[in-house]
């Protein structure tokens, strides 16, 4: 379970939940998946679409679908905001993408991507800080925990290199 601190009083009820896992794959290569918004339908298990993609320099900003199911019948498409920041200037021993997400609800994230050079390929530090309206952080942080380790098991087997 990655580590997680969660803050609830008079401001902003927030989380921060980081995740580090290795990619049998070079910065490089995990960095340009990263970067591309495409990339991240699948990858996230609530992601099911992205469009309206705008590009300037390594600012990228987009709309994504998240789709939650209740009950496993009612659909609810949650429609986010989304800007990605891609840094690629340590490659190709490290590199960072960050971002925000802004989500209905007064729902905000922002994520940063650490990938750095290791013996077997990268190791990708995956942080997500969360701030919430009160009563929305456990929910949030549930959701946000489970994509993370989704986020890693599909990066990881996309990125595999074949044996």
């Amino acid at each position: 379970m990655p580590p997680r601190r969660i803050e609830e009083g008079p401001e902003v009820p927030s989380a921060e939940l980081k995740h580090t896992f290795q990619i049998a794959a070079p910065p490089e290569e995990v960095f340009a998946h990263l970067a591309e918004p495409s990339h991240y339908v699948g990858l996230s298990p609530l992601l099911v679409a992205v469009r309206d993609v705008r590009r300037s320099g390594g600012t990228v900003h987009y709309t994504a679908v998240e789709r939650f199911r209740f009950l496993g019948v009612l659909r609810h498409d949650n429609i986010i905001d989304v800007t990605l920041v891609a840094v690629p200037d340590g490659l190709p021993h490290s590199a960072e993408i960050s971002g925000e997400v802004r989500s209905p609800g007064r729902v905000r994230m922002s994520y940063r991507f650490a990938i750095d050079r290791h013996e077997v390929g990268s190791v990708v530090t995956d942080t997500l800080h969360l701030r919430t309206p009160p009563g929305l952080l456990r929910f949030a942080a549930l959701q946000a925990g489970a994509v993370q380790q989704a986020r890693a098991r599909v990066l990881t087997a996309r990125l595999a290199r074949p044996v």
